[in-house]
């Protein structure tokens, strides 16, 4: 098994499709998960904890197999199920999360050999599609307390789950409404360093774009999961994919990475990009 946190042999960003899925000698870094599915919360004190070499606030857990950890804002509780590890730091006990990479787009994006997430300790994440909180509470492990999460979420229903959740992360704002609509949560979001979408409809990409103009900076992160299925299931995958990389291209957003999320979801994709604002009298 390969080390997750070691980094990956790839290129940057490559134009017109998939990117090769590894073979013998890429570095994609595979994760040892057995099945797919929650895991029973619990502790385990057997187990090396170290940071990830490349992801600032992302840990990697080593013992009969390695895992990928957040440190938790909120010890002594789960989210969705999960394990959680502590680990004695200089007398110290210190609780963290096992991220799922099959319940999470995000985390199988690290796996997979994504660069750059954009966000880290500290940082303002607006996160588009926010379902229940999953991923949320992860990201708002990594961001800490001087972080913030903005999380969008249309779903009443996994809106109470988000909003419960929060409940318990004082750097979590959770916002009921539509992600077509920013004008709407305008007043309740600042500036913000990265946008991630997980938004499952077909103009998703239109949907960043437009959430971009309102409240990324200039420079900042753009990390969108595409599911092919969802924008247009009469198509390639591939064809999916650098047809949305050009909505985003033509939306001011330069993608820098894309990889595929296999074997953990079928036909996805991890666009990472950044927000550039053209001069004026330059074409887009």
């Amino acid at each position: 098994m390969k080390r997750i946190d070691k980094k990956p042999n790839r290129g940057k960003f490559q134009k017109g499709g998939r990117p090769p899925r590894g073979g013998k000698n890429e570095g994609r870094g595979r994760m040892n998960n057995k099945k797919k599915g929650s895991v029973k919360a619990g502790l385990d004190k057997k187990i090396l904890v170290e940071p990830h070499k490349r992801f600032p606030g992302v840990y990697v857990g080593r013992g009969k197999e390695d895992l990928l950890l957040t440190k938790s804002l909120a010890p002594g509780t789960s989210v969705y199920g999960e394990r959680r590890v502590s680990v004695d730091v200089e007398g110290e006990k210190v609780e963290y999360r096992v991220w799922n990479v099959y319940r999470s787009k995000l985390a199988a994006g690290i796996v997979c050999g994504v660069e750059n997430i954009h966000i880290g300790p500290g940082s303002k994440v607006l996160y588009l599609g926010a379902s229940s909180g999953t991923t949320v509470s992860h990201v708002s492990d990594i961001v800490g307390k001087d972080g913030m999460v903005y999380a969008v979420e249309v779903s009443e229903r996994s809106g109470r789950d988000l909003i419960n959740m929060s409940m318990k992360r004082p750097n979590i704002v959770p916002i009921i409404e539509d992600a077509r609509h920013p004008s709407r949560y305008r007043m309740l979001v600042p500036i913000v360093d990265c946008i991630f979408s997980d938004v499952s409809q077909p103009d998703q990409t239109r949907i960043v774009a437009l959430n971009a103009q309102y409240f990324l900076k200039e420079g900042g992160g753009v990390d969108v999961s595409i599911k092919a299925n969802c924008v247009n299931s009469s198509i390639p995958a591939e064809t999916v994919f650098a047809d949305e990389v050009n909505i985003l291209r033509k939306s001011n957003i330069k993608p820098r990475e894309q990889v595929t999320l296999e074997p953990f979801e079928k036909d996805h994709a991890l666009i990472v990009g950044k927000f550039v604002l053209a001069k004026s009298g330059e074409k887009k």
